[in-house]
């Protein structure tokens, strides 16, 4: 750990998740040095523009705040992993196209690369934090290949899922409902994780902030996302009952979301689900589309 820093961070993947995410990390915890690392040169080059390569409301003040002052933007991922006390792996795990579970399990094979990355590189003990969205037991997967490494070092794997939404990442991420990590009750486990809630709780409540164990996280997210789905096709119901007995959804809506039970937001929040999530979330539960 460095004299000029609390901490060193490194996130593998400059995508929607891992950008935001960082950006407001290094804003909030301005004694944390931040960098997001990717293997697209043009990806990257954008980053360190002002037209970043996502739009969320918000993003580009927040970069331009701490880019250069604890937040970099690099493809040197090597030399990065290297410096990092944590590295995050951020990237796509997209769905299967084929072999076993083709067109719906999800395809890990980002995540154990960025892990061969990590143990092959790493001269140091590493936190490293699985943000993608991905199976139960991924964790498992990363950990084998982590520990595959024969210099003696050692690994802590954490899962910290994103709860974001499309057009509020950076309000979602300011402001969350709750951050959630998991890791191995293990002393080790346990203390990796503090580590990682330590940076959170400088500006989330430390109630907020949920420790669990690595499967309970992983498949937290993976249900979330199946109510969020449930909750769209439930509205979409809704909607064509009203184009059939000619009421209003909206004021459906208000009628509805003023039982306590229920809530306002019922009918409000499927418009910021991030849709391309959803699919993902749902089949890698084994649930039916």
């Amino acid at each position: 750990m460095s004299d000029d820093w609390e901490l060193k961070v490194c996130c593998m993947g400059a995508g929607y998740v891992g950008g935001p995410t960082m950006a407001v990390i290094a804003k909030m915890a301005p004694k944390i040095r931040v960098c997001v690392c990717d293997i697209s040169q043009k990806q990257i080059d954008a980053w360190n523009t002002q037209e970043l390569p996502i739009y969320e409301p918000g993003l580009l003040e927040v970069v331009n705040e701490c880019r250069g002052r604890n937040l970099f933007f690099s493809t040197d991922l090597k030399g990065e992993i290297k410096k990092a006390d944590i590295v995050f792996i951020s990237v796509n795990t997209p769905t299967k196209t084929k072999g076993i579970g083709a067109g719906r399990a999800a395809n890990i094979k980002n995540c154990e690369i960025c892990a061969r990355t990590i143990a092959e590189v790493a001269d140091s003990d590493k936190i490293v934090v699985e943000k993608s969205t991905v199976p139960v037991r991924t964790a498992q997967a990363i950990t084998r290949v982590l520990q595959s490494n024969d210099k003696g070092i050692k690994f802590q794997v954490l899962s910290n899922p994103e709860f974001l939404a499309e057009g509020t990442a950076i309000k979602d991420l300011l402001k969350p409902d709750r951050v959630l990590i998991g890791g191995q009750q293990t002393p080790e486990g346990l203390k990796a994780a503090e580590t990682l809630a330590s940076v959170y709780s400088q500006w989330v409540p430390r109630d907020q902030v949920l420790t669990t164990n690595l499967w309970s996280s992983e498949l937290s997210k993976l249900v979330a996302n199946a109510f969020l789905a449930q909750r769209v096709s439930s509205i979409n119901s809704i909607s064509a009952l009203c184009e059939a007995t000619g009421a209003d959804v909206s004021e459906i809506s208000r009628a509805v979301g003023m039982d306590a039970r229920i809530g306002k937001k019922i009918f409000a929040i499927v418009c910021r689900i991030w849709w391309f999530l959803l699919p993902e979330g749902y089949s890698q539960l084994g649930l039916p589309l």
